[in-house]
């Protein structure tokens, strides 16, 4: 008599198509020692604060939260692009630091139900680690953007752990154009506090 198999064993060989991104804060380390811890989890704060908003806004899910970074994962292309670009300008309003990004989108392997294993996941990642401060490098393969974001095209990248070179294209939202401001309005309202918190303390450590 045949048995069904274990749960582990059906998800070893289930594969589904996700988009994944990756997001970090550029230099935070050099930021924590120059310019203190408190002023280091004021960043952290704003970063979480930005993807928070954003995240719920797109129908886009954080996965796992990463020290300075984040990774996200959405059924579809288009909104995980659209919250990481709005996450993006947030950041380039309100933070100190400025974040990188990498998206890429295919098949994986979900582990145990709450880990992805494929080249998606890999391939955003490595965007990521290659990307320069205030840049979004997407992987081009199965890219779709929203009418609001424009691309630019990259050279193709050789990255660690893939025997082929990533075709590439920079991501920013184009002039006056993205979600409207008051989306994120709870994020902004939270890092106003930080802000207000954090100031006096720098002072009185410069004092």
């Amino acid at each position: 008599m045949s048995t069904l198999p274990s749960p582990e064993a059906r998800s070893a060989t289930t594969r589904i198509t996700r988009t994944f991104a990756f997001i970090d804060l550029c230099g935070f380390t050099d930021f924590s020692d120059s310019h203190g811890d408190d002023a280091a989890v004021a960043e952290l704060v704003k970063l979480r604060a930005s993807v928070r908003a954003a995240a719920p806004l797109f129908g886009v899910r954080v996965d796992k939260w990463l020290g300075d970074g984040v990774m996200l994962v959405g059924v579809d292309v288009e909104p995980v692009v659209a919250a990481v670009v709005a996450v993006c300008n947030q950041m380039a309003e309100v933070g100190e630091l400025q974040m990188r990004a990498g998206i890429a989108t295919g098949p994986v392997i979900i582990l145990e139900g709450d880990d992805y294993v494929g080249k998606a996941v890999n391939t955003a990642a490595r965007l990521c680690d290659r990307a320069e401060a205030g840049t979004i490098l997407a992987a081009c393969d199965a890219l779709v953007l929203p009418e609001w974001v424009e691309s630019k095209p990259r050279r193709p990248l050789h990255v660690r752990g893939l025997a082929q070179p990533v075709e590439v294209v920079s991501l920013s939202a184009m002039d006056g154009a993205g979600p409207s401001p008051s989306a994120l309005a709870p994020a902004t309202a939270i890092m106003s506090v930080v802000d207000g918190l954090v100031r006096p303390l720098r002072a009185l450590k410069r004092t």
